[in-house]
């Protein structure tokens, strides 16, 4: 039986190859949730995802899912409702509100990794300029949103949120359309595959392959924050 490497004080991971085939993308336990250690960690294509209370568990699955931004899948009835200005959008405004609702909505449904030391940590990220939030607003009301973390040309996904027919969809779209301007030769990283975001133009790739374009696309050596100024306009 394949054990799991623990992660000390030291700032390392194992080789993604060497992650467990069951559970998928199993690759080590322990470690904490600093800065640095999340940025190395997304840098080489690893997340973390655990229960509360439980030592951090990261994951690095194969296939990934993934979405690159030109093959978004957008209906007529979601085009109809971004050009008719149903929902206002914003980048960054509401960040903790953000994933605050993520985790309560997912918490409500089905449970959540999404803990109050995960949301401190990538909060932190969020105030160093490498998480980011896209959110949706009707009325006033804040009733969808995205969260992740951007590095170089990879924005890696990290969970989102509706409360609202179409809400996540509106903000999943709007960081396609940004990407497809920005960022053509990179992509949004899903995770891990769901039907609800192969409907949207998501799908999978081989480990091997989404390393290689991290390599490509995600600066190696160190990461330098950049204020986006992201204009969510949909054409």
């Amino acid at each position: 039986m394949h054990s799991l490497p623990f992660l000390d004080d030291q700032l390392w991971f194992p080789h993604p190859d060497t992650a467990l085939d069951e559970p998928n993308g199993l690759l080590a336990l322990g470690g904490d949730l600093s800065p640095e250690r999340l940025l190395l960690a997304y840098q080489n294509g690893i997340f973390p995802w655990f229960n509360e209370g439980e030592p951090p568990l990261w994951w690095s699955p194969a296939p990934r899912m993934v979405l690159f931004p030109a093959e978004i899948k957008i209906s007529r009835s979601l085009k109809k409702r971004l050009r008719r200005g149903d929902f206002d959008l914003s980048m960054n405004h509401a960040f903790a509100e953000v994933i605050g609702l993520c985790a309560q909505v997912r918490q409500n449904k089905e449970g959540t990794w999404i803990s109050p030391a995960m949301q401190k940590a990538y909060l932190r990220l969020h105030q160093m300029g490498y998480a980011h939030s896209i959110e949706v607003w009707q009325a006033g009301q804040l009733v969808g949103g995205l969260y992740g973390l951007n590095l170089g040309e990879v924005f890696f996904g990290e969970s989102m949120f509706s409360l609202v027919s179409d809400a996540s969809k509106v903000a999943l779209a709007s960081l396609a359309n940004w990407m497809q301007r920005h960022a053509p030769q990179g992509l949004i990283d899903c995770q891990v595959y769901s039907d609800h975001l192969a409907s949207l133009g998501a799908r999978e790739i081989e480990r091997d392959a989404f390393l290689h374009t991290l390599a490509l696309r995600v600066p190696q050596a160190h990461w330098i924050a950049q204020d986006l100024n992201w204009e969510l306009v949909w054409p």
